[in-house]
């Protein structure tokens, strides 16, 4: 499995609810995506977000499709072999920090 790492902070809006759901050992993830606020022909660029741990249950409670938000974290791009035995990419930002953003 390759993976790369980059920081990133990203501004904009929840363009679904926060899916909240818990690891076999009980651990809070969160998972949602994020409307990054640039202007371009192709529309916006959209960010897919994963929060763990305590942050990740406020986050199921204090968020909501359309919330403008800010999150700080690390772009990663792994890669895996999905059931059919292709391989499959996938890019997230794992948060460090999520914020409720106060400008729209």
């Amino acid at each position: 499995m390759e993976s790369k790492t980059n920081h990133i902070l990203v501004h904009g809006h929840l363009g679904q609810n926060p899916d909240l759901r818990y690891t076999k050992k009980q651990e809070p993830v969160c998972v949602f995506s994020v409307a990054e606020n640039i202007t371009s022909e192709d529309g916006p660029i959209w960010h897919k977000v994963v929060v763990w741990g305590r942050q990740a249950e406020h986050c199921s409670v204090m968020l909501k499709k359309g919330s403008p938000v800010f999150v700080r974290g690390q772009k990663v791009t792994r890669s895996y072999v999905d059931k059919e035995g292709q391989q499959k990419g996938v890019e997230e930002i794992q948060a460090q920090l999520v914020g409720i953003s106060i400008a729209s």
